[in-house]
């Protein structure tokens, strides 16, 4: 038996060793947000923070998640109330078919995390492993940028 903290809460589970977090959170708990695409650790689209830091959900064994925090798409709302992240892609346009949006957000999140004012350079590095399809990454870069500037003014 695994325990597992997911989003805030904590879930036990009876893991046969080989599932990998990606598997356990769409599979077996419904995190859908949590994307499946390359399973080869290529596009980010399985993104999730481990204790504020983005990982790949697709490379990590589950039973090895026991005491960290782990935070999906769906964690990072508190309730109906988006993150300015979240906030910031919707008002830039930055989330065209949706896909790579929650691996994009969460690796944003992860970089503003370290770093609360990162340069657009510092951005483009942050998010280097997430594959748009849309090629949509000016507007992303962009929404990256003005939630900077919300999470700056939420402070004051």
């Amino acid at each position: 038996m695994v325990k597992l903290r997911i989003n805030n809460k904590f879930y036990e589970l009876d893991l046969k060793g080989n599932e990998t977090l990606l598997e356990i959170l769409r599979d077996h708990l419904g995190f859908t947000g949590t994307k499946t695409a390359c399973d080869d650790a290529e596009c980010g689209a399985c993104s999730v923070l481990i204790d504020g830091v983005q990982m790949l959900s697709c490379l990590i064994l589950a039973c090895d998640m026991e005491g960290k925090e782990i935070t999906t798409i769906e964690g990072l709302s508190e309730g109906e109330k988006l993150h300015p992240i979240q906030e910031a892609f919707l008002e830039k346009g930055a989330v065209q078919c949706g896909f790579c949006i929650p691996g994009m957000v969460l690796s944003s999140k992860s970089l503003l995390n370290k770093n609360p004012n990162p340069s657009r350079q510092e951005i483009k590095e942050a998010l280097d492993g997430n594959i748009c399809r849309c090629a949509g990454y000016q507007k992303i870069f962009e929404a990256v940028e003005l939630a900077v500037e919300k999470i700056k003014k939420n402070k004051k």
